[in-house]
């Protein structure tokens, strides 16, 4: 089951809403009917699903509707028409008591300008939500503790703000979003007030909470490199409407429309390709228990002067060279001992761009292994060179 589902999902801001939404049925803009009526469409007509333990970025403009979209999700702006579903539980159907409750037990929120007490400690802060829901004090004190190690705040407890960085306070605003251990949890360009290497900080520990806790996370931003670093899938919005909706590999490879297109043209593709993207399979392998004479009658058949050597399970365990093989063979040789050598190798989810200054040093393909040790493949130069140039001309 979808974690959340949102069906022909509008807000009309105005006092007559409903005008506004017969106009966008017979085809009006969202200028057109602001010119005609006064009123200002947010949301035109949103549908889509978010799944459990993903990270769903919804990115766009200043003034495309994502924020007033987010807001909509918890009832925080009460859209107009259109129904918004948590595991199958239509939001729209609940009274404020239950609402509150549901906020309170299902959704954490992150915004951009920190939102925090001045008056209050860090600590403090951080067990707000526990405090909203009458948990007992040496019990949210233990929690809000155990969010701020979380974050990397153990320790800061007693300061208060005023006492930290921008980037801190946002991490003080993330532990108290995880304090209350939601089940989804809601970022509004959280990031986007900070300087850059803060903000890169900040994208990598919330990979990090991501990876440790599992939680659903719906994720607004204005920055497309950010929306392709954090997420699984990207709604693209304008003027209320969502454009486009994809992995990072199809918002970069498949625009569907010129102002997708106009987003990702300056998009540096490397950034979003990883080692697994760019591997292919070696064209020969050897194993342990092979010696010299097999590794050259193997580099001569392919046409290579390198070739990987796996165990057991395809494990890798080194590689030999060339120049290393024609020795063995003339010193009679009958094993590899004194010919594998160690090897660099990257992960399959390692970031292409990351690993540009690896390759270029290695005059060897370099092997992709995952975190059992066994070569998934191998990355060579002139391969990446001749994709990206593919994807530039294309």
């Amino acid at each position: 089951m979808n974690e959340i589902e949102v069906n022909n999902l509008s807000k009309i801001f105005g006092d007559t809403p409903q005008e506004a939404i017969e106009l966008l049925k017979e085809g009006y803009s969202k200028e057109e009917i602001l010119e005609k009526t006064g009123l200002t469409v947010g949301v035109n007509d949103v549908s889509f699903t978010v799944n459990t333990e993903e990270i769903f970025v919804i990115m766009g403009l200043s003034g495309s509707g994502k924020s007033t979209l987010l807001r909509c999700l918890n009832r925080l702006i009460e859209p107009t028409v259109g129904e918004v579903k948590l595991k199958g539980q239509n939001l729209m159907d609940l009274d404020q008591e239950d609402l509150r409750q549901m906020r309170r037990d299902k959704f954490g929120m992150v915004f951009q300008n920190f939102a925090l007490f001045p008056n209050r400690t860090v600590l403090e802060n951080a067990e707000f939500g526990l405090e909203i829901q009458d948990v007992p004090k040496e019990e949210r004190e233990a929690e809000a503790e155990k969010a701020l190690e979380r974050v990397g705040l153990g320790g800061w407890g007693d300061q208060y703000p005023d006492q930290l960085s921008g980037g801190m306070q946002q991490r003080v605003g993330l532990a108290r979003a995880l304090a209350v251990d939601p089940e989804i949890l809601l970022m509004d360009e959280p990031f986007s007030a900070l300087d850059p290497l803060i903000k890169k900080e900040m994208q990598d520990e919330l990979l990090d909470i991501y990876e440790d806790l599992d939680k659903t996370i719906l994720f607004i931003t204005h920055d497309l490199d950010e929306a392709l670093k954090l997420g699984d899938r990207i709604a693209i919005m304008n003027d209320g409407e969502i454009v486009q909706i994809g992995t990072p590999e199809e918002i970069l490879t498949d625009a569907e429309n010129d102002y997708v297109k106009e987003f990702v043209q300056d998009v540096n593709r490397s950034r979003i390709l990883t080692a697994e993207d760019i591997m292919t399979k070696p064209l020969a392998v050897l194993y342990e228990q092979d010696g010299p004479h097999t590794a050259m009658h193997k580099m001569r058949q392919q046409g290579i002067n390198s070739i990987f050597v796996v165990g057991e399970g395809r494990k890798l365990k080194g590689i030999v060279e060339i120049e290393d093989v024609v020795e063995g063979v003339n010193k009679g040789k009958k094993d590899l001992e004194g010919i594998l050598k160690e090897t660099p190798i990257a992960h399959p989810d390692e970031n292409l761009d990351k690993l540009f200054a690896e390759i270029a040093d290695l005059d060897i393909p370099l092997p992709v292994v995952n975190d059992e040790g066994k070569l998934l493949g191998v990355i060579v130069k002139t391969n990446v060179l001749a994709n990206l140039s593919s994807e530039e001309q294309a």
